[in-house]
């Protein structure tokens, strides 16, 4: 198990950190050239999600879709339907909202409730760890961190990353965690937007650039060859030549970079 700081916290400067978070959030949802993930935060079409926090319901499978994650049709059946009774007290058993910095050790442990609740949703039909992750950051923004492709590659996660990445934001009287607050003002957020989300969004913002800025490398440099004269770091954006020192995804990663391409881009850009 382990846990690395995305690239943009590796550092006392918190431009780029701050860059990543703006460009995720602003322009606002629906504007023009927004991200659609903006949305998930405080997305409550019913005006009821107060009222729902341990049940799940319709617009917490809507709000996952902003994250570029789908419940199909067999799962949701399952999840508000028959099996509704059994998920709505697996997610009460998880207990209240809480920070996860706040989180003794031993609930980040397969045996807590959390994880059972992650486990039995993953037993629902075309759920994996990605989707359960994020229906249970939806019910517990401050408690559940999400998992997926990009997260696993930027900050070195497992799948059993919960000790970990709680581990790290203990450290310190809670120094890393204190960080992503700070952010979070300085970027005036609302308090909606979790501690767990400004790092969730840092380092998904850092490993996408990375892959665009590879991917217009290769695009220059057929067979991984660079033109004569030219440097990686011509094909690398200003915003992402120090993610490209420290991130363990060379280039001649390409398992690692090949992840990254694959993986749902959840910061699709509203027309205008």
């Amino acid at each position: 198990m382990s846990f690395e700081l995305p690239p943009s916290l590796q550092t006392d400067s918190d431009e780029q950190a701050l860059s990543q978070l703006r460009g995720y959030y602003d322009p606002p949802f629906g504007s023009k050239g927004s991200c659609t993930g903006a949305a998930f935060d405080d997305w409550d079409s019913t005006g009821h999600r107060a009222d729902d926090l341990d049940r799940f319901t319709a617009d917490d499978l809507v709000a996952v879709t902003f994250l570029s994650v789908k419940v199909l049709a067999p799962a949701a059946y399952r999840l508000l339907g028959p099996d509704s009774g059994y998920f709505n007290d697996l997610l009460a058993a998880v207990g209240k909202d809480r920070d996860f910095v706040e989180v003794a050790p031993e609930e980040t442990t397969p045996d807590s409730a959390a994880w059972t609740l992650e486990r039995e949703l993953r037993t629902l039909p075309e759920v994996g760890h990605t989707i359960a992750s994020k229906l249970m950051a939806r019910k517990r923004p401050r408690l559940v961190p999400i998992y997926d492709d990009v997260l696993r590659q930027v900050m070195g996660l497992d799948k059993a990353h919960w000790l970990p990445l709680n581990a790290a934001l203990r450290a310190g009287n809670q120094a890393l965690h204190h960080r992503l607050l700070a952010l979070r003002d300085k970027a005036e957020l609302p308090a909606s937007v979790s501690a767990l989300r400004v790092l969730d969004v840092i380092a998904w913002r850092d490993g996408k650039t990375l892959a665009t800025d590879v991917a217009a490398w290769r695009r220059a440099s057929p067979g991984g060859l660079l033109a004569p004269g030219r440097t990686r770091q011509d094909f690398l954006s200003a915003g992402s030549q120090h993610l490209y020192k420290s991130v363990a995804l060379g280039l001649g990663n390409r398992e690692g970079v090949l992840a990254l391409d694959r993986s749902p881009v959840a910061c699709v850009v509203a027309p205008g």
